[in-house]
């Protein structure tokens, strides 16, 4: 065997245990500016559940597009779809040049004996066997200067080594590691190192390779400040293609040039739009507003034409008719010639109507009828053992506005917990004045079998977070993403005089973050928000700071 084969037969090998998906071979063809990742109105489903229809993508290099949407709306299956995972059952996809893709999750067998080095070897066998075959090539080329086949070959070697970098390949694999905090020692095994740990891994290994695409699906994910700085710095410098899924919108407003959106939209197709992020979030509210108008348009002229057809149905069974030579004896005497014309107007209406499927629903928060006036909550110096290591002390009056910032396990959560009450603090007082409504929106659902009651299901229907036919659903049945919208409608039908709101937009579609964000701006409430969401962040950066450090 010689060396060219031996590096493939290595490279499959390492591939296969690190089980990561990289490029598929390292002798795969680098396309480069003729790289191309092509959707034609691709669908799937799960079961007989559609989840994406007719979306089409033309992905082309130096794009940078971000997929967007609620929980639940498509964007891992897109992301699937692209990469190969996932087979649609209608439309098709073309791709031509190298692919790089990390999942969410990286399941590593507890008995698995790969490597950090396994799976960087992996990564690095593209580049050289590329260089191995140059250096053949050229051989060739000297001992054989005139032989057009050997001439072809050492050209076809040398761009292939041009694509893929091969003389800074093993800089910019070290440069990414260390960008990532991922420069573990090589002779670890996969299962010795934390899920984040391994994540950065995977992100230095794609984002250090030539990919011509990279797909990331919520990169973020385990990532500190440095580590975000890095993956943004990378996405922008590339001069390929790169599809990003996430939650963070910050990331999204600093890369995206292109948007797809699979959120509800009036014809149940995914929207592009281009421009970068700015030009989505204008574009989609437009096109929200518009929606909205056009729809409730639509439902005043079919309810009038209903009402004017029972007026005219009612008077022709009544029978009655007012004195004659009156305009209203006249009118009646019409009733039948009123109903036959009105039923030609609902015809006619129904036949040139376009179907306007109801948009999505608008989030309409009331705070508290009883405004109290002065100090509504205290806390001094309040600590919690081994959660909340650090004296805090808040006052907040009506109007008040908090951002709690600090690293994880500080005791964020913690402080929101022993100012709602329920949490007891190991020293320091929490005092509420008298007839003051605490809120709290934990980070996550209380799990167990919840059921619906009256007054859930009147207020999710009030604030416009579900529809009708959502709520015959159980609670237990309803996504990630409703079940969030129901923890906001039962902490919003307190009417709660203070609201506390930890992670408020986790799980939430970007239409339903921008609505919140607005009504919290318009509330006469005390708000205290706990977040990570550094687009959420940045439209509350006039809100004060309270910042939690971490101590030792």
């Amino acid at each position: 065997m010689n060396n060219a084969d031996q590096l493939s037969g290595e490279y499959a090998q390492n591939q296969q245990r690190a089980g990561l998906q990289l490029a598929g071979s390292p002798r795969e063809h680098p396309a480069g500016p003729s790289a191309q990742l092509v959707a034609t109105q691709i669908e799937y489903h799960y079961g007989h559940k559609p989840v994406l229809s007719n979306c089409s993508l033309v992905i082309t290099p130096g794009q940078r597009w971000a997929v967007v949407g609620g929980n639940g709306r498509g964007k891992t299956t897109l992301i699937g779809l692209l990469a190969g995972e996932l087979t649609p059952v209608a439309g098709s996809i073309r791709r031509i040049g190298t692919l790089g893709y990390v999942s969410q999750e990286l399941v590593i067998e507890s008995e698995s004996a790969t490597t950090v080095s396994d799976v960087v070897d992996a990564e690095l066998a593209a580049a050289r066997l590329a260089e191995l075959e140059l250096e053949r090539s050229a051989e060739r080329l000297a001992s054989h200067p005139g032989n057009r086949d050997v001439q072809s070959a050492y050209s076809t070697a040398l761009e292939r080594a041009q694509l893929l970098e091969v003389w800074d390949a093993d800089r910019r694999m070290e440069q990414a590691l260390a960008g990532f905090g991922a420069s573990f020692e090589r002779a670890r095994r996969l299962n010795e190192l934390s899920t984040g740990q391994r994540h950065r891994l995977r992100l230095a290994c794609v984002l250090g390779g030539t990919y011509d695409v990279v797909l990331l699906d919520e990169p973020t994910n385990h990532l500190d400040a440095e580590a975000l700085r890095f993956l943004t710095a990378s996405l922008r410098e590339r001069t390929g293609a790169s599809v990003v899924v996430s939650h963070d919108r910050a990331l999204l407003r600093d890369v995206a040039t292109n948007v797809c959106d699979v959120d509800p939209s009036r014809d149940n197709q995914p929207r592009i739009y281009g421009g970068g992020f700015d030009a989505f979030v204008n574009g989609r509210a437009r096109e929200l507003a518009s929606w909205r108008a056009d729809y409730e348009q639509q439902v005043a002229e079919g309810q009038r034409l209903e009402s004017g057809l029972e007026q005219a149905r009612s008077r022709l069974v009544s029978g009655w008719r007012p004195p004659k030579g009156t305009g209203k004896h006249t009118r009646a005497t019409r009733a039948p010639a009123l109903v036959r014309a009105l039923h030609d107007r609902q015809r006619e209406f129904a036949e040139r109507a376009v179907d306007i499927p109801r948009p999505p629903l608008e989030l309409r928060v009331k705070g508290p009828d009883d405004v109290h006036e002065g100090t509504l909550l205290t806390a001094s110096h309040v600590r919690c053992d081994g959660r909340l290591d650090q004296d805090v002390s808040v006052a907040l009056e009506t109007g008040s506005r908090l951002v709690v910032t600090g690293p994880n396990g500080v005791g964020k959560s913690t402080l929101l917990r022993l100012l709602s009450g329920e949490l007891e603090p190991s020293a320091g007082t929490v005092r509420t004045a008298s007839g003051v409504r605490v809120g709290l929106l934990s980070q996550d659902s209380d799990g167990g079998e919840p059921v619906w009651t009256d007054a859930a299901v009147e207020t999710v229907l009030e604030l416009g977070l579900l529809h009708p036919e959502d709520t015959e659903k159980k609670l237990s049945e309803l996504s990630v993403g409703q079940r969030r919208r129901v923890d906001l409608a039962a902490v919003f039908a307190l009417r709660p005089h203070v609201l506390l709101l930890d992670e408020p937009t986790n799980h939430l579609s970007a239409d339903l973050v921008a609505d919140l964000i607005n009504e919290l701006n318009g509330l006469q409430t005390a708000v205290v928000v706990v977040s990570h969401d550094r687009q959420l962040l940045s439209r509350l950066s006039g809100w004060p700071r309270l910042s939690l450090t971490a101590l030792g």
